[in-house]
């Protein structure tokens, strides 16, 4: 409903002040401030409602509201609720576009948005008024968050484990336990926590959550996953209960609260590499219409410069863009307690002009040294479309990257690819070829299987090629190297013996996931074998096809219970899979010079790794000076079951995995002994030992005497 007048007269105004950006509320009114640093006339407008097509004020900004670059004033009278928006004057830029005083702008630091029901994209393209159809902003609080009553839970980096989710999609679905008014919302996901305590991630990370336009997409179809930001501040309104554009930052705050005190941290995925506004062809709505060639990256003929894919690049190395980046930051974290974000194509933020990269980038600087932001966990894509790729070298020392090469070089050794043993050794290892010969640091390398933009586990082990049809661009879209493979028959199948070996696949992906260094990743529903059909961009597909998957069947169940137990696992055995521990590959030396632990390579033959292009092979410990071998590990890729020799262990092994036995035994609640001097491992399995006095629990009184105990792995 329309909100009611909020200017039944003429307030006085006040030149006001040039900080903070955006609309904030005073003693008087409202103090509004933007930057235009080519502008040479700016109006505000004051509308009456969200949905009005006509403003009831126009303020006229001269030279005296002018300090610097920006424009300011400030309106008595007015308050939380007033709705408003901009008109920019000022001459064509070289090209023909820029300033474009028929259409109504909406602030970039506007904290809520109203206007939606009226609101029409393509009237903010060419030359004719958008007035009756724009958005607005909306005066909303800028209280901070109340840590007091929901602290950050601070996990290390090296207790963390990420489950990637869609906002709108993790609650939705047959089945799904949120109440249908809350299901595809912010508070819905309150309901989902739960769930995700008992699966024992740390960690949620949420697709864009910031306000995108869902009508850029083709016709029939709508932008789901949200890479398309219309803004950097406000929530997006599909995520909301209700239409108040008041109560956004409330449910972000509750959603917020509620996993802090369930020990969950939450990070976003942001969007600061581009725009919803496009190329020279696209609409002005926001930050074109202030100040096209400050905040896009273009070339002397005002050509927009794009390594983003999207058709524009923010120009992040200039002073007055970085700023206002890290003033969305400090508003999602500071004001909402938000306690990391992702970057999406994150190294584009490192160019500079003429698209340069940048050893120094200012952004990542100013971001480490920022008081506000320095207890944040930062994340970002190492790489854009302009094929800009850094890893280790990525320019900022707090930010942690997504490892691509694990995804790639995992899949291809389980996929039975020639030469992938070395590859696999050096992820398992923490990658030391890529990061300068020794292991990632904690907090530098994020390893992950699969994500939204790809197949999902069970899709990988059931597709050898991509099947997007569905999104109307001819199976054009979407990456075609997968590494994946669909073990008998492309998509669904009900031979047994094709599905127990895709089971058994997506088992041998996940333990390889959470017993090597690093930060690991999952994908929302790949413990329940979520199927998109083979769609490795459902980036448009807001249906079951990208919703979660709640009605979970036997085989759902159980790889849902094999990785519950997995992740509590990885958790007594996190100080051996620290990656700070460097873990040399040597054993051979002696006395003072040997180290207390280190990593030693077999093949089927202990000592004797086969780094061969044709091996499918590979096992390894982790040997300690004085207890002997404390890890042991077979991985068998290769087509026919294989006897793998085994080291001694004094303390005495346990079996915790073994991919290769019926669900429920694969890894069972309690590791039981093993005692041959070999382990046969099956076709395309995994077996993981562990030396005894690792999973030992509290010695315990039995029949008048002491028995140790081992522990439980039911999470």
């Amino acid at each position: 409903m329309p909100r009611p007048s909020l200017l039944s007269s003429l307030p006085p105004i006040h030149l006001g002040r040039p900080w903070p950006l955006g609309a904030t509320p005073t003693q008087r009114g409202v103090n509004f401030s933007v930057v235009a640093p080519l502008a040479t006339r700016v109006e505000l407008l004051l509308f009456g409602h969200g949905e009005a097509v006509e403003p009831q004020r126009v303020v006229e900004l001269d030279l005296h509201h002018r300090t610097s670059d920006h424009w300011h004033v400030e309106v008595e009278g007015v308050g939380l609720g007033c709705c408003y928006g901009y008109r920019v004057f000022g001459p064509l830029q070289p090209g023909g576009h820029g300033f474009n005083p028929s259409k109504v702008l909406l602030d970039p630091c506007a904290r809520a948005i109203a206007g939606w029901q009226g609101y029409q994209r393509g009237a903010a393209v060419g030359a004719a008024p958008n007035t009756g159809s724009c958005l607005k902003g909306a005066v909303t609080d800028r209280d901070p968050f109340d840590f007091t009553r929901a602290p950050r839970p601070r996990h290390s980096w090296q207790k963390t484990l990420i489950y990637e989710l869609h906002v709108g999609g993790f609650s939705q679905g047959e089945g799904s336990p949120v109440p249908p008014e809350r299901q595809g919302t912010l508070l819905g996901l309150i309901d989902t926590i739960p769930y995700l305590q008992e699966l024992g991630i740390t960690t949620v990370e949420l697709l864009p959550v910031m306000a995108f336009c869902p009508h850029d997409a083709p016709p029939g179809r709508q932008n789901y996953w949200g890479y398309s930001p219309l803004s950097w501040m406000a929530p997006h309104p599909g995520y909301l209960v209700g239409d108040d554009p008041l109560t956004a930052r409330q449910q972000v705050r509750a959603l917020v609260t509620a996993c802090h005190q369930a020990g969950i941290e939450v990070i976003l995925d942001v969007v600061y590499n581009h725009t919803t506004e496009g190329n020279q062809a696209g609409p002005t709505l926001s930050w074109r219409g202030f100040c096209d060639p400050l905040y896009y990256q273009q070339n002397a003929k005002g050509d927009y410069q794009d390594v983003s894919g999207c058709g524009n690049t923010i120009a992040a190395n200039r002073p007055l863009v970085r700023r206002l980046i890290l003033e969305s930051l400090r508003c999602w974290a500071t004001e909402l307690g938000i306690d990391g974000f992702r970057f999406d194509l994150g190294i584009a933020l490192s160019r500079g002009e003429e698209l340069a990269p940048l050893d120094h980038p200012p952004l990542f600087e100013e971001m480490e040294a920022d008081p506000e932001l320095v207890d944040l966990k930062l994340i970002s894509e190492p790489w854009d479309c302009g094929g800009l790729y850094k890893l280790a070298d990525f320019p900022a020392r707090r930010v942690a990257t997504w490892n691509g090469r694990f995804r790639d070089d995992v899949r291809r050794f389980w996929n039975g690819d020639d030469k992938t043993c070395w590859a696999m050794g050096q992820r398992l290892a923490g990658s030391p070829d890529l990061y300068t010969k020794s292991p990632a640091r904690p907090g530098q390398c994020i390893t992950f299987l699969t994500a939204h933009d790809g197949f999902t586990l069970a899709d990988l082990v059931s597709f050898s090629r991509k099947h997007n049809l569905a999104n109307g661009e001819d199976n054009r879209d979407g990456d075609n190297h997968n590494n994946s493979g669909h073990w008998g028959v492309q998509g669904p199948s009900s031979d047994p013996a094709i599905t127990t070996l895709r089971n058994r696949q997506q088992r041998n992906l996940l333990s390889s996931l959470l017993l090597a260094p690093g930060v690991p990743m999952l994908l929302m529903g790949d413990e329940v074998r979520r199927s998109q059909g083979g769609n490795n961009n459902s980036w448009c597909q807001n249906n079951p096809l990208g919703w979660m998957h709640w009605q979970a069947d036997q085989d759902d169940a159980a790889l849902r219970t094999f990785l519950q137990r997995l992740i509590t696992l990885r958790s007594h055995l996190a100080g051996l899979l620290n990656p700070e521990l460097a873990h040399p590959e040597q054993g051979a030396s002696q006395g003072a010079e040997q180290p207390d632990l280190w990593r030693q390579w077999h093949g089927v033959e202990l000592n004797k790794p086969d780094w061969a292009s044709w091996s499918h092979t590979l096992a390894w410990t982790l040997n300690h000076r004085s207890q002997g071998p404390l890890l042991w590990c077979g991985m068998n890729a290769y087509g026919k079951a294989i006897h793998f020799d085994l080291p001694t262990c004094p303390s005495g092994w346990l079996r915790a995995i073994d991919t290769g036995l019926p669900a429920g035994e694969d890894l069972p609640a309690e590791p039981e002994p093993w005692h041959p001097p070999s382990a046969p491992l099956e076709s395309r399995s995994l077996m993981l030992l562990v030396a005894r006095p690792l999973l030992e629990g509290a010695t315990q009184k039995a029949g008048g005497g002491n028995r140790t105990r081992i522990i439980s792995l039911e999470g």
